[in-house]
């Protein structure tokens, strides 16, 4: 079990040279688009979701073209992402939601309500989940979240810096909430996303060219047993 220091430390490593500064606030996207740019974040690279979310500004003139055109469309819009047919099918839901809530898709007046409940109100969506409602809150809403989506709970968990039988998705993001500094949450995001698409895969991490292997766990145990099947494969008479 990693200790408070080690995790400091690890995150310290991965959050880089301005770790001990303060970031330049991400890029503010009106609430309802940051909630669209969140359904295409989650599961992609910053990189992939911002390519798709181009798509759909390119693509269409406005939201109600959105809402009215067909699931195929969305879908070839979002190309590049993972389950792009349902994610058409959520920013359909979303969007035909605030429209017979609003007659219009304006959500800024969440910014006036208290972070709780505009969290609240957004994840009551049919098409929100707790990484979209995170989502918004960290980059619209100016509250403190960390989006939790699988990349970033899988490198999370092998760096130690949330324990190895933690699953749920709600204790994970506590315990990173309370690890991350709010001013860093953004950073954090990106840099864990980056980290999982060049190195840190599901399967056969890519732990010997991580610049985080001599402060990950995973990373130490697996060439400790590389370590050991080399010695053994040299052991075997010949």
């Amino acid at each position: 079990m990693a200790t408070t220091i080690s995790k400091t430390r690890t995150l310290n490593r991965l959050l880089g040279p301005s770790a001990s500064g303060q970031d330049a606030p991400a890029e503010l996207l009106p609430v309802l688009e940051q909630f669209i740019f969140g359904l295409c974040r989650e599961n992609a690279t910053a990189e992939q979701a911002q390519q798709a979310f181009a798509n759909l500004k390119a693509q269409f003139f406005d939201w109600n073209e959105v809402r009215v055109s067909s699931p195929r469309e969305l879908e070839e819009a979002l190309a590049g992402l993972s389950d792009a047919e349902a994610r058409a099918h959520r920013l359909l839901a979303f969007l035909q939601e605030v429209f017979e809530e609003n007659f219009s898709y304006d959500l800024e007046g969440l910014q006036k309500k208290g972070l709780k409940q505009a969290h609240k109100k957004l994840t009551g969506y049919a098409a929100a989940n707790d990484y979209v409602g995170a989502w918004v809150v960290q980059r619209s809403l100016g509250g403190h979240a960390i989006p939790i989506d699988a990349a970033t709970q899988r490198c999370a968990r092998r760096l130690g810096l949330i324990e190895g039988d933690t699953d749920d998705v709600e204790t994970a993001r506590a315990t990173l909430e309370h690890l991350v500094p709010k001013a860093k949450g953004a950073r954090f995001t990106d840099v864990v996303s980056a980290l999982a698409e060049e190195h840190c895969w599901e399967a056969d991490p890519n732990c010997p060219s991580c610049p985080l292997n001599a402060d990950c766990p995973t990373a130490q145990e697996v060439g400790l047993e590389q370590l050991a099947t080399a010695r053994a494969a040299r052991s075997k008479p010949r």
